[in-house]
């Protein structure tokens, strides 16, 4: 089965290089020293909170991330970030209308015909991310692409181990797995929520997700054999033994954590359709949450 999903997650070093080089987009990001914040909703949070914590950790000013729906935004913030692939999400859309004329709003985008378009102050547009499938794999990593470049980073290894990640074998214990944690640990915990949320869309299966640190407070628990713990970035000291003494496969590797969220999605992508489930149309979710009035 031929899936949007698929030929949109492959593209994904193609459009990892072209976000790397839109100098004059990445202008229109808060500049450095900005106290910001950056909002989504499902996957775009978890990028939200990626990119919070690469440019507050670089020392480009305070960012924090939110859920559109919970934003503290009344914090005397010099510009709010929305991040949005459909435009049309209604707790996007209410947040920067709240903000008009009153705090500076960039819009990071994959439809430029979006009503967001119009409400925010600057707009980054990404039309050549933007998907077909529900369920969100290149816009996503695309948007964090951009970002981490406007922090001053070289993508060239992180396309390089796309490449990689996307012609790799699979093991076969990670289509046939029970359950899944994925763990990360400064920037990659929202990479680590964010593979959660794809491996339960795609394949309806069970996942959780942690700070890594946090893992051995309690979750390690549900660790046994049969099951998977996953850690994007380099682990801590000990994880691997500790989740090798409950039998359940450690997963991680040296690739850039892009990349291994890439594995992620190939890997949800085998479940899905192992279990003869269509990725692009997961069942109860659409392309943008829309509210009623």
């Amino acid at each position: 089965m031929t899936t949007h999903m698929a030929r949109e997650l492959a593209s994904q070093p193609d459009t990892w290089a072209r976000a790397a080089g839109l100098r004059a987009e990445q202008s229109l990001l808060p500049a450095h020293g900005a106290r910001i914040a950056v909002a989504g909703c499902g996957t775009s949070w978890f990028m939200a909170q990626s990119y919070a914590w690469l440019r507050e950790a670089g020392g480009y000013g305070e960012t924090d991330a939110f859920a559109a729906s919970e934003a503290f935004v009344d914090r005397g913030y010099d510009a709010v970030v929305a991040l949005t692939r459909s435009g049309t999400t209604t707790e996007v859309l209410e947040l920067v209308e709240r903000l008009r004329g009153r705090v500076r709003t960039v819009g990071v985008v994959g439809d430029a015909d979006s009503p967001l378009v119009e409400l925010v102050d600057d707009v980054v547009t990404l039309p050549f991310a933007d998907e077909e499938s529900v369920v969100q794999t290149r816009f996503a990593t695309t948007a964090l692409a951009l970002f981490r470049a406007s922090l001053g980073e070289d993508l060239g290894r992180a396309v390089d181990d796309a490449r990689r990640a996307i012609d790799g074998d699979l093991d076969p214990a990670l289509i046939e797995a029970e359950q899944f944690t994925f763990l990360g640990t400064g920037w990659t915990v929202g990479l680590a929520h964010e593979a959660a949320l794809k491996m339960r869309e795609a394949s309806q299966s069970w996942t959780e997700s942690y700070p890594a640190m946090e893992y051995r407070h309690g979750p390690i628990a549900i660790a046994a054999p049969g099951r998977v713990t996953w850690h994007f970035g380099a682990p801590p000291a000990g994880l691997a033994d500790d989740v090798a003494a409950t039998g359940a496969h450690f997963e991680a590797d040296a690739l850039d954590p892009m990349a291994q969220l890439v594995s992620a999605q190939r890997v949800a992508l085998a479940r899905a359709l192992a279990r003869g489930l269509n990725p692009d149309s997961p069942r109860s979710l659409t392309r943008s949450v829309i509210l009623g009035s």
